[in-house]
């Protein structure tokens, strides 16, 4: 829908991360139709599943299709512009409308102050009296509930005509009735005449028998048991008469198409009757060529009642008395002669009147019935705008009253993150694990819901809800602060509506999503402990379950102790050298990779605190920084997609907001605490002197497996000789020259 252009100055404020529009002056009414739908944070909501008034929203939803949306809203708002002098008043009204706000000078505004002050004179009261919802509402249900309310419905006993309530009763009875705004079931125009048609169509089809009787009703009145006893036997005759043709043309068959003798002995241990399917099954006759159809006697038992019935009924009343067969040609005769009956039972018409019986029929159709009825519905008609007018000012009532809150809810959501009242679509108060989450939806479909509420990032848990009355919904519950340590599908907790009752809730799913960061940054932790846990429990089990297959093996070589005295001991088995050996490797290892890991760490000296640090953001940063990007993206637009909404803008839930919409159990201030627990715990002190003492130990180690130790203590360094004890080092002795070859004598001159 296109926006006009409007010199109309708006004013925003800021929630959920997006500008939104404040409507708090007669001005922002009047100028609605000119803000730009970009602009609205909601273009459709449900009728049903919201804590808003259902008879409003019914009124606003113009064209009834369940779903209110954006220019329904500006339609109603440019009624309550045209309809009031000043559309300030709406915005400060409350519950009461004063006649002296109508524009008197429009039409509809004249009709809606007349209407008021007629409300008021019936009632007792001053002409001019303010009236409020309740007290319009009252006048349109006493309309409503009269004989005749305008509605065009009109029931039987309003009928003053003894004769014309009859008929009225007629009509209700053949045609269906209609409810009346009453509540009572009644006739309208439309139905009284589809009725007379249906009168007209009967006896026309009735008068095309008669005037052809001799070829449609051959047998006057019992042409219809005579079709239906044809009707009743054309299967298993035509089947008969094909079988017969088949034997004639090949002899060979005459034995399949009377059944083998295996399946007559099959059937012959069976308890027979003679209407078993299994007789039924058979042919209507022995099959045999040519050969015509028996009427009297040797006729399968499950048909010979409707075979006789045929015989009575049709065959000799159209072929002649004393038939016992019934040849091919015959049975297309037969059938020829009712083919005309058959074909007008076929175009029948007026069916739904047919139990009136055609001289009631014809005594409708000649009698003035239908014009009494359609006067009674005029009358009814005519009250039609004094009900509109009954309408609009309960519709002007409940504008005056509704309209700002709805628009806070649709238009912006500023009852949502204000600090007033709960949105409409907020169903009520969930009480479980120590918590209250106040960021709770009614939900039709959980299944479907979920898939597009997850899109939120929110953690949510969808509740049963059942009260002992009987009552049953189902809720989705947000869960924005706190921890999620004990929430599991089947816990239980107490749900309170926006009228304050109680309901039993049991969780039955939940779309896991972070909470916080605190509970990021310790969920990696939590979860390696509970790895351990299940490891040792499972280690356990196994032991268990290891301890008692030995007790049971000792316990069955104690029983067959007497038996096995006779034999040798079974020989002790040897311990592999390889397998020692292999375990001795994998503690090494495991040793040495701890012993390097520890040196690391502790020759970081008086870096380890940087050490812890980098240590822990390793560990719980992956989590925390997933967290706070899921955190940053918290939007209830998915939750109210899937709740039947349209939201038009990203309405984010940041950390601060979705604490205020959880809150967590506290001890309110000024409260006395005692700490004195008889129940408490006994802590014990030898483990933590052992595991300091591990550390202190493992630190010492460390330090002097890096050499930091020896500094600080002072061992290990060589000392500095002073120069009064300087000695004169040995000079270095000299190698021993390698002995070389003596050389050989000269000989003399």
């Amino acid at each position: 829908m296109a926006n006009t252009a409007s010199d109309h100055r708006w004013r925003f404020f800021r929630a959920g991360g997006v500008d939104q529009v404040r409507i708090d002056r007669g001005g922002d009414l009047a100028s609605l139709d000119s803000l730009d739908l970009k602009n609205w944070v909601a273009l459709s909501c449900p009728v049903k599943g919201l804590d808003f008034d259902e008879r409003t929203l019914t009124l606003l939803d113009g064209d009834q299709d369940g779903r209110i949306r954006a220019p329904e809203i500006q339609e109603a708002v440019r009624w309550v512009c045209r309809v009031l002098k000043d559309p300030d008043v709406v915005l400060r009204a409350g519950d009461r409308l004063d006649p002296a706000w109508i524009q008197s000078e429009d039409p509809v505004g004249a009709a809606v102050l007349a209407t008021v002050r007629r409300v008021n004179q019936q009632a007792g009261r001053e002409p001019d009296a303010s009236i409020d919802v309740a007290q319009a509402m009252a006048a349109t249900q006493d309309l409503a509930k009269a004989p005749l309310n305008g509605d065009g419905v009109v029931p039987p006993a309003s009928i003053e005509d003894e004769t014309l309530r009859a008929v009225a009763e007629q009509v209700r009875t053949c045609v269906g009735e209609v409810p009346d705004r009453s509540g009572e079931p009644g006739i309208d125009a439309p139905g009284i005449d589809r009725f007379f048609d249906e009168l007209a169509a009967y006896a026309a089809w009735m008068d095309a028998a008669a005037q052809d009787a001799a070829n449609v009703l051959p047998l006057g009145d019992g042409t219809a048991a005579a079709m239906d006893a044809v009707r009743a036997v054309a299967a298993k005759v035509e089947d008969y008469f094909a079988r017969c043709r088949l034997a004639a043309f090949d002899s060979r068959a005459v034995a399949a198409m009377n059944r083998s003798e295996d399946d007559l002995k099959a059937m012959a241990a069976m308890d027979l009757t003679t209407g078993a399917p299994a007789v039924a099954a058979l042919p209507l006759a022995r099959v045999e060529p040519d050969r015509a159809l028996p009427l009297a006697s040797g006729v399968n038992p499950a048909w010979a009642a409707a075979v006789s019935t045929l015989r009575a009924t049709a065959v000799e009343p159209l072929l002649g008395p004393g038939k016992t067969s019934l040849t091919a040609a015959e049975w297309e005769k037969l059938r020829a002669r009712l083919a005309a009956f058959d074909a007008w039972q076929a175009a029948k018409a007026g069916a739904c009147v047919e139990a009136l019986g055609l001289e009631r029929v014809r005594e409708l159709l000649a009698s003035d019935a239908k014009a009494g009825l359609h006067d009674w519905v005029a009358r009814d008609l005519a009250l039609e705008p004094q009900m509109a007018a009954l309408i609009d000012v309960e519709r002007l009532a409940r504008y005056v009253r509704d309209l700002p809150e709805l628009l806070d809810n649709y238009v912006a959501f500023g009852r949502f993150y204000g600090a007033r009242d709960k949105a409409v679509f907020q169903a009520g108060t969930l009480f479980i694990d120590g918590r209250a989450c106040d960021l709770c939806l009614n939900v039709f479909d959980p299944g479907k819901h979920a898939t597009l509420a997850g899109l939120s990032r929110m953690y949510l848990v969808y509740c049963d809800c059942t009260r002992p009355s009987g009552e049953k919904r189902t809720i989705v519950g947000a869960v924005t602060n706190g921890h999620a340590d004990n929430l599991m599908v089947g816990r239980n907790g107490v749900f309170y509506d926006r009228k304050g009752r109680d309901w039993d809730a049991t969780i039955t799913k939940i779309v896991e999503n972070p909470i916080s960061l605190r509970q990021a940054f310790w969920a990696p932790y939590k979860k390696f402990l509970r790895m351990i846990e299940d490891m040792v429990a499972k280690r356990a089990a196994a032991a268990d379950a290891e301890a008692d297959k030995k007790m049971a093996s000792a316990a069955e070589a104690t029983a067959t102790a007497d038996k096995a005295a006779g034999s040798p001991p079974p020989a002790p088995k040897k311990i592999d050298v390889g397998t020692v050996a292999a375990i001795g490797v994998a503690v090494g290892g495991i040793t040495a990779a701890l012993g390097a890991l520890l040196g690391t760490f502790f020759g970081l000296g008086f870096w380890m605190p940087v050490g812890i640090l980098g240590l822990v953001l390793l560990i719980s940063g992956p989590s925390v920084l997933i967290a706070w990007l899921k955190l940053r993206q918290r939007n209830i637009g998915p939750l109210l997609d899937a709740s039947g909404w349209a939201i038009n803008a990203l309405t984010r839930i940041n950390t601060p907001f979705g604490a205020s919409l959880t809150s967590v159990a506290a001890i309110p201030k000024g409260a006395e605490r005692s700490m004195a627990d008889p129940f408490r715990q006994k802590r014990r002190v030898w483990p933590w002197i052992v595991a300091v003492l591990l550390v202190l130990g493992l630190a010492a180690w460390g330090l002097h497996r890096s050499g930091h130790l020896g500094r600080w203590i002072g061992y290990g360094e060589v000392p500095q000789a002073t120069a009064s004890e300087t000695v004169e080092a040995p000079a270095p002795t000299t190698a021993p020259e390698p002995a070389t070859t003596p050389a050989a004598p000269q000989p003399a001159p």
